[in-house]
């Protein structure tokens, strides 16, 4: 199968290659897909805990216990900010 990469897909590739990581686009490209298949299989088992964490924020803004856009922002910095 022959694939034609966009510029930004091959400037991607280029990066990783010059990180030193890859001994070359193959690689490159194969460490990429078993990413998106750990990713993948991560979600297909995450799925059914996601899914109620988001209905359950759903319920909570239905309720009025959203936090206001204008203080979103500092808030998600702040749970950055907190040790895991």
């Amino acid at each position: 199968m022959a694939i034609q990469l966009s510029s930004e897909q091959e400037h991607r590739v280029a990066e990783a290659l010059r990180s030193g990581a890859y001994q070359g686009p193959k690689e490159v490209i194969d460490r990429a897909l078993e990413v998106l298949r750990e990713q993948d299989e991560w979600l297909a088992a995450n799925r059914q805990e996601i899914d109620a964490k988001i209905n359950r924020g759903l319920q909570e803004l239905d309720r009025g216990e959203g936090i206001p856009e204008d203080e979103l922002d500092p808030y998600l910095e702040r749970l950055k900010a907190q040790p895991e």
